[in-house]
């Protein structure tokens, strides 16, 4: 890493490994599409004034599609960001003139003192 008094915008588009994903990250989507296709079993179930939970086997097949539905966008969208990291880093790398290094400044030197006005 560089000075933390600067920012570097090539060093904020570039992952080095030094970010670790949370716990939820890798299953929250997947998690999200299962529980998703279980309601949607719940839903059918009940509008066609059937017992909520009759046909365990739908309940099972719909939460597969679901959590198989949340994998597959988790992936897709993964591989979208990487790919607009990687365009937005070569352009960087091509016109370092339009992004320069610039200090870090405080909210402090930013805004303007406020007084309340009554």
């Amino acid at each position: 890493m560089g000075d933390p008094a600067v920012y570097d915008p090539l060093e904020i588009l570039t992952n080095k490994g030094n970010r670790q994903p949370t716990f939820l990250s890798p299953i929250w989507n997947p998690m999200a599409g299962a529980i998703g296709g279980f309601g949607a079993a719940l839903f059918i179930n009940w509008g066609f004034r059937k017992p909520v939970l009759a046909g365990i086997q739908k309940h099972i097949l719909f939460t597969l599609i679901g959590g198989g539905a949340g994998y597959y966008l988790d992936n897709k969208r993964d591989e979208y960001l990487a790919k607009r990291d990687a365009v937005l880093r070569h352009y960087v790398e091509l016109h370092p003139e339009d992004f320069p290094k610039t200090d870090r400044k405080k909210y402090a030197d930013v805004l303007e003192s406020w007084v309340p006005v009554r």
